[in-house]
């Protein structure tokens, strides 16, 4: 059974609050780290961290380094679950 987008988005944008400690964004694909006060590199790599261990998955550095915004994050979290 797949994960469907909204619950990807939710468990993301969970993730992301968590990290920045703060929930004062509005998920949509073309959401960038440049958007969200606290998101820097380093944080970024938290979050991709996270997300990893909250999806069960693993990135390639080359896929995360062609991520343009949130809607390509969630496309390449789909990409990698279960089908």
């Amino acid at each position: 059974m797949t994960m469907e987008r909204e619950a990807i988005i939710e468990r993301i944008r969970g993730t992301v609050a968590t990290v920045l400690g703060h929930d004062g964004f509005e998920m949509r694909d073309d959401l960038t780290a440049a958007d969200v006060e606290g998101w820097d590199s380093l944080t970024h790599m938290t979050i991709i961290t996270n997300l990893e261990k909250a999806f069960d998955v693993r990135f390639k550095l080359r896929e995360v380094n062609k991520l343009k915004n949130m809607g390509s994050l969630i496309e390449l979290i789909a990409s990698k679950l279960p089908s």
